[in-house]
């Protein structure tokens, strides 16, 4: 039996739409956004607590409890002094996993240095009182060394792993992006800590005199992604220069190459480094070209969304302005699907709340806190 050209082109066009419809189909439904709040200003990180209410942080060093609605119930007052300045500020800013019973919460902050203009990333750490308007018993953790005139480059985002302990992601400061390769530095590290501030006794190097104990990984260029996956490993993610983002999964005591291989290159062009591989140096899990600014990153571990996002990945764009959501199986990306770019907005903070449900707080003098709607 044969066909007509134009039923042929009709079958072709019916079928088309059916494996379209299918291709949907498995893709799952894009959420709804609901704007829960606007008018936040340079707002870095939300931080969700286990009664379904947040804790915000903006970068000119202001801390709010936010309620069930995304409203601000009440600044938090007895922060440390905050270098609030180009990239600077109050960063990010995540609670204890136990913040039910000890009501602890963990922050990353620009701290001021003795000599003028210098600052370096600090890790600090608080309870928030039972008035829910100040915080106490306010400790500085850990402070990055050493401290530099820089406004770039903090990193700074905090994970608490299984065990206890806290992650935390510094950058290499910009201007001293060759620190990222020596040990004697906390410049383009990940390093990991007790919650008192202690090193724990299987850092891995720990044992060396050339190294700083508290450095997990280094070569590092400048993360402001990291959290736990369902299965409790750790991903990072990082900005390239100009192109060469990269997505990691942390190991003690393993370099990640920057500066001397990434997959970007120079503002304006050119060469940075000696290749994009060298042996002894890890390549990224998957990286992005060019350059989409990822910032603030977080797993769908539920099926509020349905079976097609359980597991994603779900990283916010700056550069890029939308929502990139990653189906990730055995560890490695299959594919990538770039939400909601017909916003425009630059996408600071994404993380799952206590109800589970995605929250994504947007970038600038008037941000906003939005809820995912299923």
């Amino acid at each position: 039996m044969t066909c007509s050209p134009f039923r042929r082109l009709r079958l072709a066009a019916l079928m088309g739409s059916g494996l379209l419809a299918l291709a949907a189909s498995a893709q799952g439904t894009v959420p709804r956004q609901e704007v829960l709040a606007t008018g936040i200003a340079n707002g870095w990180a939300i931080a969700p607590l286990p009664d379904q209410r947040f804790v915000l942080s903006e970068r000119a060093g202001k801390l709010w409890l936010l309620d069930g609605k995304g409203q601000k119930q009440s600044e938090l007052s007895g922060l440390p002094p905050v270098d609030f300045g180009g990239q600077g500020g109050l960063l990010d800013v995540v609670a204890d996993s136990q913040f039910a019973s000890n009501r602890r919460i963990y922050f990353c902050y620009a701290e001021p240095g003795s000599e003028k203009g210098t600052n370096s990333t600090a890790l600090g750490s608080a309870r928030m009182a039972r008035d829910e308007r100040s915080l106490e018993d306010v400790k500085v953790l850990f402070s990055q060394r050493p401290k530099v005139k820089s406004s770039a480059h903090f990193g700074c985002r905090i994970a608490e792993a299984r065990d206890g302990t806290l992650f935390l992601s510094l950058g290499d400061r910009y201007s001293r992006r060759n620190d990222a390769q020596t040990l004697d530095n906390h410049h383009g590290k990940l390093i990991r800590i007790a919650k008192d501030g202690s090193v724990p006794a299987d850092n891995p190097y720990v044992a060396r005199k050339d190294a700083l104990p508290e450095i997990y990984s280094r070569g590092h260029r400048n993360s402001q992604g990291l959290t736990l996956a369902p299965d409790g490993k750790l991903w990072l993610h990082e900005h390239g220069p100009q192109g060469g983002d990269e997505i990691n999964l942390p190991q003690p005591g393993k370099n990640y190459g920057w500066p001397v291989i990434t997959y970007g290159e120079e503002y304006g062009g050119g060469k940075i480094g000696e290749s994009t591989q060298k042996v002894g140096l890890e390549q990224p899990l998957h990286y992005w070209v060019p350059s989409i600014a990822p910032s603030g990153m977080a797993f769908v571990s539920g099926e509020r969304y349905g079976a097609a996002w359980k597991g994603n990945l779900l990283i916010g764009a700056l550069k890029g302005r939308h929502l990139a959501r990653l189906e990730i199986k055995d560890g490695k990306v299959l594919a990538e699907h770039k939400l909601y770019a017909q916003t425009g907005d630059r996408i600071r903070d994404v993380r799952q709340g206590a109800d589970g449900l995605v929250y994504l707080l947007t970038d600038g003098p008037d941000g906003k806190l939005i809820r995912l709607q299923p």
